[in-house]
């Protein structure tokens, strides 16, 4: 079973996505901002990260680009997550270090298949 790190502040879609990924089998472990998400990914348990880009405090950016500089998490594949979607924040996103990008609200379809295309179904 993956492992996966939700980084997201709006508690209805923590809850709702975190719960829908449940039942599809994946373990979700929660963190409210950025510097929580770091602090989580850091520890290189998680086969992957879904990073909402707007976060209070650190933004989902930063808190990529953190995860990215550190050893442990280096490797570990991130989906950025954004209800703003313009022009370039594809770009953007794969700039910061994620390895994909996904627009809310969230269809499950769409983001499982770009779930299961980096780690895999379990």
């Amino acid at each position: 079973m993956a492992k996966i790190l939700l980084v997201e502040d709006n508690e209805m879609n923590r809850d709702m996505l975190s719960r829908r990924l449940q039942r599809k089998g994946y373990e979700v472990a929660l963190a409210v901002d950025g510097r929580q998400g770091v602090e989580m990914g850091q520890s290189g348990e998680y086969d992957l990260i879904l990073m909402d880009m707007s976060l209070p405090d650190m933004d989902g950016w930063e808190a990529t680009r953190r995860l990215r500089a550190t050893d442990g998490s280096g490797r570990i594949p991130i989906i950025a997550l954004t209800a703003h979607a313009m022009a370039g924040d594809r770009e953007k996103a794969l700039e910061a270090g994620c390895d994909d990008y996904d627009t809310k609200p969230i269809e499950l379809p769409r983001l499982l298949g770009k779930i299961e295309a980096l780690v895999g179904g379990d």
